[in-house]
């Protein structure tokens, strides 16, 4: 039986800091492997700023030559009505069905969730294994005790990681580096960089 992280983002653009992130956490949970799952243009929860075929090539580029890390576009490919993290951890319990599933995810989705702003939130966490990690200002452990969702299902649930992974460079500061003719090349693999210049990508 192997150990499977599920990592779903935006990845728009992908960053240093997600592949830093991943490899971090693969490390100290002892995963056998961490899938890139980018979320699909179709949510309605996401506000994206380039097209589905640019952030899925961006994705391969920046994991290629790590053999721990995956990609799947198994989002990208759903209709938008059966968009939600449970079916996508349904579907991944399915398909690796030897294997334990962990969706890796931050502190601040941990809190939404316990506030039972995600779909089938009860279900969600009731049937799933979750590897949370830290955001800046945001106590996970008075967030399970404060959530009835979260704390009657917190028995091997939740793995947190409060040490070390807050860092916040975002996806966001990227772009807007672009858009305003920065220089963020250090902040995102060099593959990835190469191809955003070369398709133009997120300028103003």
């Amino acid at each position: 039986m192997g150990k499977i992280g599920i990592y779903g983002s935006s990845f728009d653009p992908i960053t240093n800091v997600h592949l830093w992130t991943a490899s971090t956490v693969a490390h100290r949970c002892r995963l056998d492997q961490v899938i890139f799952l980018p979320c699909s243009s179709k949510r309605k929860d996401k506000r994206l700023h380039t097209t589905d075929e640019h952030r899925w090539k961006m994705v391969q580029v920046a994991i290629e030559g790590n053999d721990t890390f995956v990609a799947d576009d198994y989002e990208m490919k759903q209709e938008a009505w059966k968009l939600s993290t449970y079916e996508t951890l349904k579907h991944f319990k399915e398909a690796y069905p030897l294997d334990e599933i962990y969706f890796i995810m931050g502190a601040d989705l941990l809190v939404d969730i316990g506030n039972q702003k995600w779909a089938y939130a009860e279900e969600l966490v009731k049937e799933n294994k979750f590897i949370v990690m830290a955001r800046n200002g945001i106590d996970m452990l008075k967030a399970i005790s404060q959530s009835p969702i979260l704390r009657n299902n917190d028995y091997g649930t939740f793995q947190l990681i409060d040490k070390g992974l807050a860092m916040e460079i975002s996806s966001t500061y990227i772009r807007d580096e672009l858009a305003l003719g920065g220089e963020p090349r250090y902040l995102l693999p060099d593959t990835c960089y190469e191809y955003v210049k070369e398709h133009n990508l997120y300028k103003s």
